[in-house]
């Protein structure tokens, strides 16, 4: 039977008002797309996509994590809507919809997801945003979702041969409580089991790592476990920003997309990742516009940066998530530097957790009692948010696609991510997705730290910009 893994349910226990759990996209697609047309073909696919069709059962007393049930009779009246913007539909219009859409807590009543139609864009387009939980799949996971509803070509596929699988109902009253009596039980030695495997990775764990004498003790913990020494890690303290700090329930958002053929210039000419290429550009955006904003703080800022622990063939439900910590090397006045600097953080960050998965969120999450965790969540967010907040902005990458795709016969032009931002992140969000030749970017800020995101997703134009004209041999 489906039930919420801990990490999973941290991910619903955090949310407030102001923290909220929401991952979106916006996808722009080609021509007028039409509702019924849409509603015809969730329908016939939905069956198919058991993340779409699970709501919460929740455990008496809070005991133990939630259920999912599936929902057989599932109202896509209520889960797809439409709105429609004023003349001229453009781009600044389209994002502040968005904005708003995304700062609603979805109903904990139903399954966790709702898609919006937008008509009227600039060019005859639409704006299709889905909104999903992050309780009910990860970064990858959600982009898996949106893929299981296009397809490679304009006409529709026909559904999967064979009928759907049917998830087991989730356990009675009883049993719920049972269960979760058995799991507080056992509480204290997964957290006495989560406190020995997490010692030799102490210096990995944000907040953790900054208490003096961490590295010293995961380095003595790697000695004495027999798995030797391991790349260290760059010392992290966050610095004061602007954005650093409590959110407000309110968002703004702005898009921009790349040609990713110009990261590839940059990637090839310096012998770097692409993804090395993207958070050097995030970092020469923020530091534009630290810049116009209280000025450029002179160490590097930190950056959260999730990271999938899927492994390639291999199935299962729900996060599959970890994070890192990685600077951004904004003091530094030289893009290329800047890019370098990137390079050699992460590098050292992907040798040290080739040693081993940083599983630390999974396996602390799994540590605490599922009747603490909400009040234990919110607390933390709340006390570090004010006083230590870990990171000073989110970023991520999302690989996807290199072909078009397609929604009901109409081309996908583009996929904007629509991601979180808390307390602990700070007041930005930067996530990239590529797809079909570009780089696709959604900036999601604070409304009250960051009031113009479109400033900020213009800094990240101009940074690539900077890289290229960095090397005059560069094609443009």
């Amino acid at each position: 039977m489906p039930q919420l893994t801990a990490l999973d349910a941290q991910f619903l226990q955090f949310e407030t008002a102001t923290n909220i759990a929401n991952i979106a996209g916006l996808g722009i697609v080609e021509g007028d797309l039409n509702r019924a047309d849409l509603l015809a073909l969730l329908a016939a696919r939905l069956p198919y996509v058991p993340a779409l069709r699970r709501r919460l059962a929740l455990v008496p007393l809070g005991l133990d994590h939630p259920y999912w049930a599936q929902e057989d009779d599932l109202d896509l009246d209520y889960h797809v809507r439409e709105i429609g913007l004023p003349s001229p539909g453009d781009d600044a219009q389209l994002a502040e919809q968005v904005s708003r859409l995304h700062s609603r807590r979805l109903d904990r009543g139903r399954p966790l997801w709702e898609i919006y139609l937008i008509h009227g864009l600039a060019g005859g387009h639409t704006g299709l945003y889905t909104k999903i939980h992050h309780a009910a799949v990860d970064g990858i996971g959600g982009a898996d979702v949106l893929a299981a509803l296009l397809d490679v070509g304009p006409v529709p596929a026909p559904p999967p041969a064979g009928p759907p699988e049917h998830d087991p109902p989730p356990p009675g009253t009883l049993e719920m409580l049972a269960r979760g009596l058995v799991r507080l039980a056992g509480n204290p030695a997964l957290a006495v089991r989560f406190a020995a495997r997490a010692m030799p990775h102490l210096d990995e764990i944000p907040v953790v790592s900054r208490i003096p004498g961490s590295g010293m003790v995961s380095g003595v913990a790697r000695r004495l476990s027999g798995s030797g020494p391991a790349p260290g890690l760059p010392s992290l303290p966050a610095p004061r920003t602007p954005f650093s700090g409590p959110v407000s329930g309110h968002r703004r958002f702005a898009f921009v997309s790349l040609p990713l053929e110009e990261l590839k210039q940059v990637r090839k000419a310096h012998e770097v990742t692409v993804n090395d290429v993207v958070m050097a550009v995030c970092a020469g955006a923020l530091r534009r516009w630290l810049a116009a904003h209280g000025g450029i703080p002179r160490q590097p800022l930190v950056a959260g940066v999730p990271f999938s622990l899927r492994v390639a063939g291999a199935e299962g439900t729900g996060n599959q998530v970890s994070f890192m910590t990685a600077p951004l090397a904004v003091h530094l006045d030289d893009p290329v530097a800047r890019l370098h600097q990137v390079c050699h953080a992460m590098r050292r960050i992907k040798e040290r957790f080739a040693l081993a998965p940083a599983a630390w969120l999974r396996e602390f999450s799994e540590s605490m009692p599922a009747a603490l965790m909400g009040l234990a969540s919110r607390s933390a967010f709340g006390v570090l948010g004010q006083t230590a907040p870990p990171v000073n902005v989110a970023v991520s990458n999302v690989p996807g696609p290199q072909l078009p795709l397609f929604v009901c016969g109409a081309r996908l032009l583009a996929h904007y991510p629509v991601s979180v931002i808390t307390d602990l992140s700070g007041g930005v969000n930067i996530t990239a997705f590529s797809y079909d030749g570009s780089l696709d970017i959604g900036v999601i800020t604070d409304r009250i730290m960051v009031p113009d995101a479109w400033e900020l997703a213009g800094y990240l134009r101009e940074a690539l910009d900077e890289l290229l004209n960095a090397e005059g041999n560069l094609p443009r």
